[in-house]
C-alpha cells in the first residue's frame, strides 16, 4: 500500500504520468520537463504554475531535481517501465489541407480555373482573361499573385488593400499602410505564410502535449475504475465475513438463552410433577373420607336397633384425618442464579463492546488483506496476539458448580480482530461459598477422559467451534483460501507482508481465536496427506529456527503424516501410530481437565492418539503442511 501511495506521488499533473526528467518550480512543484516547457511555450508571458497558478512576469529559471530523479530512475527499476510505448501518432498538418483547398474561379467568365490574382484590379482571371495582362502595355504594373480566394474579405477595410501581413501582438491581419500603426508591436508583423507556419509550429507542439495529457487521463480513468472495483470487492468480502461472525455470535448467545430456559422449565416440570401427585393422593383422600361419610349417613337411617348398634360399633373405631397439603415451591436460588448469569452477560457484553469502541486504531489489531477483508472484511485479516502463561488453578481448588452455573455453557468470545474478551461465567453465591468437595484431580480427570474417549462422533459435535485460520501467522509457502478456513502448500511464495507472529522456517498456521477453558471440538479434512500435521500450540510458541517445527518443542503438540508414516510428536519425542485410510481427522481439547484427543474420522471415530497436559497457556489450533498439493480444509462446526 505504501508503493501505492508513493508512485501517486511520482505522477506528473500535467501529463499524468511518473516525472521524465522532474524539473521544480520557484514555488516548489515538480513536473516534466518538456511537459513544463511545453505548457509555457504554448502559453507565453505571463508564465503560470499549472498546479498553484502562481504567476511569474519572466520565465522561471528551471532546475532539475535530481532527488526525485533518482527516485523515478530507482522505482522504475523495481516496478518495470511506468510509461506506455509511444504510440505512432503525429498532429495533422496544413499542407495536405491547402492541397484539397476548393479551387479558385475566374471572376470574368465565373467558370474557369483561375490562374492569377491582379492585385490592382482586385480580381482573378483564367489563361484566357489573364491575356490583356501578360500582353498588353497598360496592365504592365498591374502586381499579378498566385490565386487568392474571397478578395473582398481579405481587403483591408480601412485602406482598401490586401491585408498580407499579421500582428501577433494583436492577433490580426494587416496591410502595408497598416504597418506603421504597428511599428511598435513585439514581434514585428511578419509575413502571412511565415506567421502561418510559426502558428502551425506552435499548435502541432500543444496538440503533441494534449495527446499526452489524454492519454494520461484515460491511464488515470482505468485506475480509478480498477481502483473502485477493488475497493467494492474488498468491502463486499468484510461484509460477508462480518456477517458470518454476527451469525456465529447470535447462534452462541441462542445457545445460551435456551440452556437457561430449559433450566427454568425442568424446575417448572419438577415442581408441577410433585403438585401433580400431591393431587392424586387429594383425590384419593377425599373419596375415602367421602365413602365414610355416606356409611355413616346409611347407618343412621337404620330401624332396628339391632342392625344399628352392630354397623355403629364398627364405624365408631374407624378415625379420618384432614387432609395436608406439603410447601412445594420453585427453587428460587435456581431462578435468581439462572437470571443473575444472564444479566451478568448482557452487562459485560456492553462493557466488551464500549472498550472496543474506545479502543485505538493502533491498538486494535486489525489487519486484514486487500482482497478488503472483505470482509472485509475486506476476513478477514485478523492479527491474534499469543496469550501470557497463566498459573492453572489447580482442580481441587474450582468451586463446585450447581445446576444454575452459567459456567457449564458454552459463552461466545467477542472482541476486535486480534482481539478476546472472554465472558466469565458468573457463579453464584451459594456456590461460591459452598466447601470445596471434589475427588481427586488425576482420577477426576482419567475419569473424564475415558467418557470422552467412549463418546459417539454425534456427541463430540455438540463441542463443535469454528476455526478460521490466522492470515498473519501463515508462511510465505502458505496459501489460504475459502475465507481462510483451506491451508495449501505453494509453489510460490505468497508474499505476505511481515509480521512478528508470522512463520519464516517451517510453513505453518495457526487459528485465529485462542482456547483458555472449556471443552472444544474441530474437524480437519486432509488432502493428498504425505506431509502434513494436525495439533495445537502455545502462543508463545517460537516462530523461527528449527524449533518453531510443530511437536519439536515443549509448547506443541501434534499427530503428522510423513509419507507413508504417522506419528504423534511432543517436545521432539516421536510416537509411531498405526496407520488409518480416514482423510478426517477430529481434535477435541479439553482445556478444563487437561487433555487433547486426536481421533480418525469416518463412519465412526477411531482413537489415534491422546495427549493428558496441564495447559499453562492459551491454545491454539495450528497446521504444517509442507508437499506441494497438499490442503487442509477446516469443517464447517455441525
Amino acid at each position: 500500500m505504501a508503493e501505492l501511495y508513493l508512485d501517486e506521488e511520482l505522477l506528473c499533473s500535467i501529463c499524468l504520468d511518473r516525472f521524465e526528467d522532474p524539473v521544480t518550480t520557484p514555488c516548489g512543484h515538480n513536473f516534466c520537463g518538456s511537459c513544463l516547457n511545453g505548457t509555457w511555450d504554448i502559453l507565453d508571458s505571463p508564465y503560470c504554475c499549472p498546479q498553484c497558478r502562481r504567476v511569474y512576469v519572466d520565465r522561471p529559471q528551471l532546475s532539475k531535481n535530481t532527488v526525485l530523479c533518482a527516485v523515478v530512475q530507482r522505482l522504475g527499476l523495481e516496478a518495470g517501465p511506468a510509461r506506455p510505448p509511444a504510440v505512432d501518432w503525429t498532429p495533422p498538418s496544413r499542407a495536405a489541407a491547402l492541397r484539397q483547398a476548393p479551387k479558385v474561379a475566374c471572376d470574368h467568365c465565373l467558370t474557369a480555373e483561375a490562374l492569377k490574382t491582379c492585385l490592382v484590379c482586385m480580381a482573378s482571371f483564367c489563361q484566357e482573361h489573364l491575356r490583356p495582362h501578360l500582353e498588353s502595355p497598360a496592365f504592365r504594373d498591374h502586381q499579378l499573385q498566385p490565386p487568392i480566394r474571397d478578395l473582398l474579405h481579405r481587403k483591408c477595410p480601412q485602406h482598401n488593400r490586401l491585408r498580407d501581413l499579421f500582428c501577433f501582438q494583436h492577433s490580426k491581419c494587416i496591410c502595408h499602410i497598416c504597418l506603421v500603426e504597428h511599428k511598435d508591436c513585439s514581434p514585428a508583423p511578419m509575413s502571412l505564410s511565415l506567421a502561418s507556419a510559426n502558428l502551425e509550429s506552435t499548435l502541432r507542439q500543444k496538440l503533441t502535449v494534449m495527446f499526452g495529457q489524454v492519454t494520461g487521463a484515460s491511464k488515470a480513468l482505468e485506475f480509478v475504475r480498477t481502483r473502485q472495483q477493488d475497493v467494492r470487492e474488498t468491502t463486499n468480502k468484510k461484509i460477508e465475513q462480518l456477517r458470518q461472525e454476527y451469525l456465529e455470535m447470535k447462534a452462541l448467545l441462542d445457545a445460551y438463552e435456551a440452556n437457561s430456559t430449559c433450566k427454568i422449565k425442568e424446575e417448572e416440570k419438577r415442581v408441577c410433577s410433585k403438585f401433580e401427585t400431591i393431587y392424586q393422593i387429594l383425590v384419593k383422600k377425599k373419596s375415602e373420607i367421602q365413602a365414610m361419610k355416606e356409611e355413616i349417613e346409611l347407618s343412621l337411617v337404620k330401624g332396628d336397633d339391632f342392625e344399628f348398634l352392630e354397623k355403629a360399633s364398627k364405624l365408631r373405631g374407624v378415625s379420618t384425618k384432614s387432609v395436608y397439603v406439603p410447601k412445594v415451591e420453585l427453587d428460587q436460588e435456581l431462578i435468581k442464579s439462572t437470571y443473575q448469569g444472564t444479566l451478568q452477560l448482557k452487562i459485560q457484553l456492553k462493557q466488551s463492546l464500549v472498550k472496543l469502541k474506545e479502543k485505538k486504531p493502533e491498538e486494535s489489531g486489525s489487519s486484514l488483506p486487500p482482497q478488503q477483508h472483505p470482509q472485509a472484511g475486506d476476513a478477514g485479516d485478523h492479527n491474534a496476539k499469543p496469550s501470557r502463561p497463566t498459573k492453572k488453578v489447580p482442580q481441587e481448588k474450582k468451586p463446585k458448580k450447581t445446576p444454575a452455573d452459567p459456567a457449564s455453557v458454552k459463552l461466545p468470545v467477542f472482541g476486535a480482530p486480534g482481539q478476546s474478551v472472554e465472558l466469565e461465567p458468573t457463579v453464584p453465591d451459594d456456590a461460591a461459598k459452598a466447601p470445596n468437595v471434589q475427588p481427586d484431580a488425576t482420577s477426576l480427570r482419567a475419569k473424564v477422559l475415558e467418557n470422552f474417549l467412549a463418546k459417539s462422533r454425534a456427541e463430540l459435535l455438540q463441542y463443535s467451534v469454528k476455526v478460521v485460520l490466522d492470515y498473519n501467522t501463515a508462511h510465505n509457502k502458505v496459501a489460504l483460501t475459502d475465507n481462510y478456513t483451506t491451508a495449501s502448500a505453494a509453489n510460490v511464495s505468497q508474499n505476505y507482508r511481515p509480521h512478528p507472529q508470522r512463520f519464516t522456517y517451517c510453513s505453518q498456521v495457526l487459528g485465529l481465536h485462542c482456547y483458555k477453558k472449556g471443552i472444544h471440538y474441530w474437524e480437519v479434512e486432509l488432502q493428498k496427506n504425505n506431509f502434513c500435521g494436525v495439533g495445537i500450540c502455545y502462543g508463545s510458541m517460537e516462530r523461527q529456527g528449527p524449533e518453531s517445527r510443530l511437536g519439536r518443542n515443549k509448547t506443541s503438540w501434534c499427530v503428522e503424516w510423513f509419507n507413508n508414516k504417522i506419528s504423534a510428536w511432543h517436545d521432539s519425542v516421536e510416537k509411531t501410530l498405526p496407520l488409518t485410510k480416514s482423510t478426517r481427522v477430529g481434535v477435541l481439547l479439553n482445556c478444563d481437565h487437561g487433555f487433547v484427543i486426536f481421533f480418525a474420522v469416518s463412519n465412526k471415530i477411531h482413537l489415534m492418539y491422546k495427549f493428558k497436559v496441564d495447559f499453562a497457556e492459551a491454545l491454539y489450533p495450528a497446521f504444517w503442511v509442507f508437499s506441494e498439493g497438499t490442503s487442509l480444509s477446516l469443517c464447517p462446526p455441525k
